[in-house]
């Protein structure tokens, strides 16, 4: 999850919806990545869920499904805003659990 949170915020920068609507292989990627967040956060167990509330589980498997099963109707608007205001929190969180985890 960290992984793919990190990789979301690089893809995304600095720029625009619209420039990464115009990037094929960047929206590909984006999508991808936003997948495998919410993929990943489903294979964690649900005692560590319940244990790190702080952490929007469902919020990221929920924008999976809305990209697997919404087809061509994903918003890139609201992919380039998550980035930007919602994954620096996840992954600053992912980060220390990852750190709690290995220790």
């Amino acid at each position: 999850m960290r992984d793919a949170a990190s990789t979301i915020r690089d893809l995304v920068g600095q720029d625009t919806a619209e420039a990464i609507e115009s990037d094929s292989v960047r929206r590909a990627a984006l999508l991808w990545h936003f997948t495998v967040l919410g993929e990943a956060a489903t294979q964690v167990p649900a005692e560590t869920r319940d244990a790190h509330r702080e952490i929007a589980w469902r919020g990221a498997t929920r924008m999976r499904n809305r990209i697997v099963h919404g087809y061509w109707d994903v918003d890139i608007e609201t992919l380039v805003a998550t980035a930007a205001n919602d994954l620096p929190a996840m992954i600053t969180a992912l980060e220390r659990l990852v750190r709690d985890l290995d220790e």
